[in-house]
């Protein structure tokens, strides 16, 4: 395979409304990709396709929606059709999470996190798995560095993401054979409103905080490799390779150490 051609391509971006999403949508656009965007925020959506659109001439679709709706995927994707609108690539990257005791959680949230994280992610992929597969274009979900150790604290959210990593790496096995490329990107702490949103500002572990801008480009670069690996870390790359080292009991509680709210110390 050879670097993607993007200019034939019409890219689906979740939780394109800031951060990551955002960056994605950026990157892609610089590459010539049309755009779908979605997410809650439709005044941020607006003002994004504005941009890219002044910037690099792509189409840009504006989407506001909750994805963590059931029939998310579905639903989506015969909307798109309904309007002539044929999605190529897909990039799931919408989803929260809370820094909190376990019993302390409210178990509304726990739900709404678990159906954006988990069941939109396999929803929207099982939407467009077929179409993707029948073309050449690229499945992104992205997981996280705490989807690859016990992560107290963040335990429910760490849980989603580990399901994305193993859900994407079988996907990318089944893709093995079409000109789909398929990635999960696992990023470290990084520079958005995750940590807002999350209820605390020290869920990093110490690290330093990547831009989404180095995220984005090293998936997208990962993606144009001959044989792109089923997924990436993209930082926090000491973090990934201590947990591979340590036995799991040692690596639960020193993540429990380091990871516990600022309240609970």
């Amino acid at each position: 395979m050879s670097r993607i051609d993007y200019t034939t391509q019409t890219t689906i971006v979740t939780g394109a409304s800031s951060g990551l999403g955002a960056e994605f949508a950026r990157q892609l656009a610089r590459r010539g990709s049309d755009l779908v965007l979605v997410a809650r925020r439709a005044g941020r959506l607006e003002a994004l396709a504005e941009e890219l659109t002044r910037a690099y001439g792509v189409t840009v679709t504006v989407i506001a929606r909750d994805l963590g709706r059931p029939d998310a995927g579905r639903t989506l994707r015969a909307e798109l059709e309904g309007r002539g609108i044929r999605a190529t690539s897909l990039v799931n990257n919408a989803g929260f999470g809370t820094h909190n005791e376990f019993g302390d959680e409210d178990p509304e949230r726990l739900q709404s996190m678990i159906a954006l994280n988990v069941s939109s992610v396999v929803d929207l992929s099982h939407a467009y798995f077929e179409p993707l597969t029948a073309g050449s274009g690229v499945l992104i979900n992205v997981a996280s560095l705490l989807g690859l150790q016990p992560t107290p604290y963040l335990s429910v959210y760490g849980a989603t993401k580990a399901f994305v990593l193993n859900f994407t790496e079988s996907l990318w096995a089944e893709a093995r054979g079409s000109e789909l490329r398929v990635l999960a990107v696992n990023p470290g702490a990084m520079q958005t409103e995750f940590f807002d949103a999350a209820g605390s500002q020290s869920a990093d572990y110490g690290a330093p905080r990547a831009t989404p801008q180095h995220v984005v480009r090293i998936a997208l670069e990962t993606l144009d490799r001959r044989s792109a690996p089923p997924s990436v870390v993209t930082n926090g790359r000491p973090l990934a390779l201590v947990s591979k080292l340590l036995p799991r009991r040692m690596v639960a509680q020193v993540m429990g150490r380091i990871s516990r709210p600022a309240a609970h110390v």
